[in-house]
């Protein structure tokens, strides 16, 4: 057990208890452990027990820095062949995602947006040897929140598509709410560009800026980047991935591989854990590395740790729901991280609803009062405005539109744009799993002068995906097509 004031258990409310387990923690031991022959064994038996093919992403990652560390040491298992296939098909993707990634960074740099690099590609930046077992398939940047527009820009500039199915117009004047974003772009373009290190709910002003005074540069792909501090990577491993129920656990190899290298500042680990509220997830993570792989945690930052997550309250129990490995979930635990889940969430919206609300219209169901064209069905229309509301002047716009509905419960999202100028976006929840032709009627204020350009109707995606192959994830997401029946405008009461 972890070398602290306190043993520390493996039942719940102890932080042993959210260690991961069974085949999770072989595969950890298998890339951790220092003796090399003990954590061959682990791979060896997490090969015997289990088929490459049927496991998930998160298993597939460490299986790629297996392969990595025994090379043709596994090569008698009947499994190394399918093994290295899929190392070499990980490294492939990875190589891709930041060869399609390169030019927007640069482009970001070359128009003053200094970056740095978080995750994957800090810990590449930082051991260029690491790209063989290290899956990077996104690159996760952060800038500076003056520099967001700046690297916004350049990557709509190069045709990158924001995930959330949101336009450019509306998502721009809104960059100061929003704390990272993911982009697509091509066939393995994947960027997620971040303003703040750290999620919402985990803020601190005065250390986002200390996070900066203690970056390092660092060159990836050629460009010359910075990457944070060893303290603040293990600390940003944590906040990442430590309340992330092991979605992936590339979080703990990167954490123990950078306390091995001994350039920790463990003063200023503990004192970014104090001010993030992050002493929970930090204990679990360190007591297992510590306890599980003997990677060599200093005795007294584990009980700084460990005596700063006892005294988190009642945080303490929704923080170690979060931080168990969703492998090791049932009903009742199942059950209960979800409602810690939403509680945090809760949390991330009242930060990002202060900064600047947007404007929705609920449609409404409506009777189809006039002759629809069969061809008349778009995802984009333009919108004719009387004159006499160009003044500046607030008017009322009532939009009715017709659409043929997908035959699912599911969001039908639109906005309404003029140029680069944003209005309004136009929701509304179909719950019914009926499809079929349905009329919509929306209404809303705006002040038409506003408009940078002619009024747009756009149906939206509720989601953005790089592909869109499969029939379900474009009923379930894809933009609606639709017919423009009528627009009425009168001026605002």
């Amino acid at each position: 057990m972890a070398t602290t004031t306190r043993r520390i258990g493996r039942r719940f409310p102890d932080y042993g208890w959210a260690w991961p387990t069974n085949g999770l923690d072989r595969l950890l031991k298998a890339v951790l452990l220092p003796d090399q022959i003990a954590a061959q064994a682990q791979a060896s038996k997490w090969l015997d027990a289990n088929d490459i093919d049927a496991v998930e992403f998160r298993e597939h990652r460490l299986l790629a820095a297996i392969a990595d560390r025994f090379g043709k040491a596994l090569a008698a298992h009947l499994a190394y062949p399918r093994l290295a296939g899929l190392q070499k098909m990980l490294w492939t993707k990875s190589r891709l995602a930041m060869r399609e990634a390169e030019p927007a960074l640069k482009a970001m740099v070359g128009a003053g947006a200094p970056i740095m690099l978080l995750k994957g590609a800090s810990r590449i930046a930082v051991e260029p040897a690491a790209q063989r077992g290290r899956v990077a398939h996104d690159i996760d940047i952060l800038v500076r929140p003056e520099h967001m527009a700046v690297a916004f820009d350049v990557l709509r500039q190069r045709d990158w598509k924001v995930s959330t199915g949101v336009s450019p117009q509306y998502l721009r004047p809104r960059l100061g709410a929003v704390r990272s974003m993911n982009f697509f772009m091509g066939s393995y373009g994947d960027i997620d560009l971040h303003q703040a290190a750290y999620d919402w709910s985990q803020a601190d002003d005065a250390d986002d800026e200390a996070v900066w005074r203690r970056a390092l540069p660092a060159t990836f792909s050629g460009l010359d980047v910075l990457v944070p501090s060893a303290a603040d990577r293990v600390a940003l491993a944590i906040g990442h991935g430590g309340l992330d129920a092991h979605t992936h656990s590339d979080w703990l190899v990167d954490s123990a591989v950078a306390i091995r290298a001994c350039e920790i500042d463990w003063a200023v680990f503990c004192e970014v854990i104090a001010r993030r509220h992050l002493a929970v997830p930090a204990a679990v993570a360190l007591t297992y590395l510590e306890a599980e792989m003997s990677v060599p945690v200093p005795c007294d930052v584990l009980e700084r740790i460990v005596a700063m997550a006892d005294r988190a309250g009642a945080s303490r129990i929704g923080s170690l729901l979060q931080a168990k490995p969703r492998t090791d979930f049932k009903g009742l635990t199942w059950l209960s991280r979800g409602v810690a889940k939403q509680l945090r969430m809760r949390k991330k919206r009242a930060v990002r609803e202060r900064e600047l609300p947007g404007v929705e219209w609920h449609g409404r169901r409506a009777a189809l009062s006039a002759e629809v064209k069969p061809d008349g069905f778009a995802l984009s229309q333009r919108l004719q405005i009387p004159r006499q509301f160009a003044s500046g002047e607030a008017a009322e716009i009532e939009i009715v539109v017709r659409l043929d509905a997908p035959p699912m419960r599911r969001r039908i999202e639109m906005e309404l744009n003029g140029g680069e100028h944003h209005f309004a976006r136009l929701r509304y929840r179909k719950l019914g799993k009926s499809g079929g032709a349905m009329t919509l009627r929306f209404r809303g204020t705006i002040r038409p002068a506003e408009a940078d350009g002619d009024l747009t109707l756009a149906a939206r995606p509720s989601r953005q995906f790089r592909d869109w192959e499969h029939e379900r994830t474009v009923a379930t997401y894809g933009a609606v097509p639709f017919q423009v029946v009528s627009v009425k405008v009168s001026p605002a009461p």
